[in-house]
């Protein structure tokens, strides 16, 4: 395995770097968060890893090393790594995508349960100290909506069937997913509004692109059932909020599941935080045990990949955005 010239744009006290001793010994390691700990070495490092550092700081080191073969983001989505330079350079860009889908799937689910089986009310019951009889709602038999279906979208679909219910899908390339048995019915973005009108659970997965941004607005909203739930896993700004809050404040849908905003954190006093009917995750419904782990150790097994003139794995599409 030939040596590689590798930086690491990381807290340097971050303690998933420990797994970095898995990478190669030829490797040639340069770690930190100051521009001036990289510029002696910069002009010879070969690949470069972003962990989650601020895309100001990740182009800055960027443009300083002319010989760049590859960088990794351990984030999955790219809208703090994508810059001019590097979309207009031959280098190629892969990410974390997948690391942390199943953890997400699952905030899906207690979701759905969340509103199905009434939660909210048998908590105010409980801490009032009320003992009165209600009705709950089962999956079994309901449809998922699945919004840019992807590796999120996927683990949303294995957990949706596991409940008994029918799943839908939107994507760009609806023909990318023609034969996944997991999925009953596969849309277009112009079917987009038809499924969501046929969903129970609408669940968003999209990256925000300038195609996403705004993608659910009013008319989406309006579509879905006055029974139906929103579930947002992939980036805030993809969903008119300012038309989820008015959806939501009028009734005109049951509540929504959100892990993510356009706006992080929430403003003090947001409206977000009031409304008994939404769910509210402070963007960590993937922070399970070990999360920072799992995506280093899906970084090195990539630069293992690398290191051996192998085929990159979870590839961006620079020009797209995901």
């Amino acid at each position: 395995m030939r040596p590689v010239n590798l930086l690491v744009l990381a807290n340097p006290t971050a303690d998933y770097l420990r797994l970095l001793e898995d990478l190669p010994q030829e490797t040639n390691l340069v770690v930190g968060n100051k521009i001036e700990i990289f510029e002696p070495h910069a002009a010879q490092a070969e690949a470069l890893v972003n962990c989650m550092l601020p895309l100001k700081f990740f182009r800055e080191v960027f443009v300083k090393s002319p010989n760049l073969k590859w960088v990794h983001s351990m984030s999955v989505g790219v809208e703090n790594s994508l810059f001019p330079e590097l979309v207009a350079s031959p280098v190629p860009l892969t990410n974390a995508r997948g690391v942390y889908s199943r953890s997400l799937a699952e905030f899906v689910i207690a979701g759905a349960l969340f509103f199905d089986k009434k939660i909210a009310a048998m908590r105010r019951q409980q801490a009032e100290g009320r003992w009165v009889n209600m009705d709950v709602d089962e999956l079994y038999g309901k449809t998922m909506g699945i919004v840019s279906y992807g590796n999120i979208g996927e683990h949303c679909a294995d957990l949706a069937r596991a409940f008994g219910m029918k799943v839908l899908a939107n994507r760009r390339r609806p023909e990318l997913s023609a034969d996944d048995k997991r999925v009953d019915k596969v849309y277009g973005n112009d079917g987009l509004k038809e499924m969501m009108s046929l969903s129970d659970f609408v669940v968003v997965c999209s990256p925000i692109t300038p195609e996403t941004l705004g993608l659910i607005g009013a008319a989406e909203i309006a579509a879905m059932k006055p029974t139906g739930v929103i579930m947002n896993v992939g980036r805030g700004a993809v969903i008119d909020e300012p038309a989820l809050l008015t959806a939501l404040r009028e009734g005109k849908i049951k509540g929504a599941a959100l892990d993510v905003f356009a706006t992080e954190p929430l403003p003090e006093g947001h409206e977000f935080f009031k409304l008994d009917n939404v769910l509210l995750s402070p963007h960590s419904a993937d922070h399970v045990p070990g999360w920072t782990d799992q995506s280093m150790r899906l970084f090195i097994r990539n630069f293992k990949r690398y290191a051996n003139d192998e085929p990159l794995e979870n590839l961006v599409d620079k020009h797209a955005g995901y």
